[in-house]
């Protein structure tokens, strides 16, 4: 039974809307993934793959549609619905069961086929509460951001500051969809979603097709000189009415002890050279700073202002440019563990950091107001 398992290789389509149908696409990034570890279909040892059914695919029985185009039909399989960096871990602990010696990990998610991401999240909500007031993600991500805003003072030019960041960051990402060199002015200008976000604070709907490969140690030796080594995972499941949470105080904190714990992090600030988190929503990712333990509770908008965040920071947070940047729904948080793969591996082209980066995270979040979370810790 291995007691180690590597990212071998990992590949990724472009996020803005695409003419290629959903067979293409997956099948394209399946066969990337492959190729670039050097195995073949019949090599393979298990498929986990990340989808969703009616609401982020407009499929029913998702795996059924694409099960062949990825390399997963007569072999050991099993699909995952919701988080996809949950995928990830399945995929892990199949390694570690000592079933199989490769897995190929995939999210899929077409966002041009599908109907815009609210009137999918409408339909999370209670459906005699919560659904007959328009409860959306949008609408929830608006009354967290209000509460966290006056509880703790910081500022809306703060929060549009983050999406200035991303946005730019992403120019550099020939895989993201939105990208530009924004002003604070021109986000909070940028039209009124629900108050108090507005358009360039929410991410937007885009086309996601992901992969990786995955190995025990032995194996993995094999098949490249550049392997990423699993270190930890945790996650963590919120109240499902969001009246019942306290929105300022999530699941986040014990997803990310949890990963830490695994990876032998105490102290996070330090011992984490990049990360790659699931940001929604602007505001989010300076309450994601404060969950991780990157600084202190309601100190989020003071260390974006500090730099630490920045490609060039103490701590760079989505050099990819994030979810603000590229948001392919269900397979945002597997994108994180492939960007954060990149940076380590040194290939993530001009958006790669100048310097070293040993330890990485992960995060993904699904949900109203980040009811879920899910934390992965990589490394060289």
């Amino acid at each position: 039974m291995s007691k180690r398992v590597a990212i071998v290789s990992v590949a990724q389509n472009a996020g803005a809307e695409s003419a290629d149908n959903f067979y293409d696409q997956a099948y394209r990034v399946a066969r990337e993934a492959l190729d670039k570890a050097g195995l073949t279909r019949e090599e393979l040892g298990t498929v986990v793959t990340a989808s969703s059914d009616i609401f982020h695919g407009g499929i029913s029985c998702a795996n059924s549609y694409y099960w062949e185009t990825t390399g997963a039909f007569l072999k050991n399989a099993s699909r995952q619905d919701g988080e996809s960096l949950f995928a990830f871990f399945y995929g892990v602990m199949r390694i570690l069961s000592g079933q199989y010696d490769t897995a190929l990990v995939m999210a899929l998610c077409k966002g041009s086929e599908n109907p815009p991401n609210d009137a999918c999240t409408l339909m999370f909500a209670d459906p005699f509460y919560q659904r007959p007031v328009g409860l959306t993600e949008t609408t929830a991500a608006a009354l967290q951001m209000r509460l966290y805003m006056e509880k703790y003072g910081v500022t809306r030019e703060q929060c549009a500051k983050v999406a200035v960041k991303n946005l730019d960051n992403a120019r550099r990402n020939p895989y993201a969809h939105r990208k530009g060199d924004y002003t604070v002015e021109a986000v909070l200008n940028s039209g009124m979603l629900a108050d108090p976000l507005t358009e360039l604070e929410a991410a937007p709907k885009s086309e996601g097709m992901v992969a990786l490969v995955l190995a025990t140690e032995e194996k993995a030796k094999k098949l490249t000189d550049k392997p990423v080594w699993f270190k930890g995972y945790g996650s963590s499941l919120d109240a499902f009415f969001l009246g019942d949470r306290d929105l300022l105080n999530g699941q986040l904190g014990n997803a990310a002890a949890r990963a830490y714990k695994m990876a032998g992090i105490g102290d996070p600030g330090k011992q984490i050279d990049l990360a790659e988190v699931t940001e929604p929503y602007a505001f989010q990712e300076l309450m994601w700073y404060e969950d991780l333990g990157f600084c202190g509770r309601g100190e989020g908008g003071k260390f974006l202002d500090s730099g630490a965040t920045a490609a060039n920071g103490s701590l760079p947070v989505n050099v990819s440019g994030g979810v603000l940047a590229n948001n392919p729904y269900v397979s945002r948080g597997l994108q994180r563990i492939v960007e954060a793969t990149l940076q380590i591996r040194g290939e993530a082209g001009q958006r790669q950091v100048d310097k070293q980066v040993k330890t990485a995270l992960a995060h993904g979040t699904h949900g109203f107001a980040g009811q879920c979370h899910a934390v992965a810790i990589i490394g060289s």
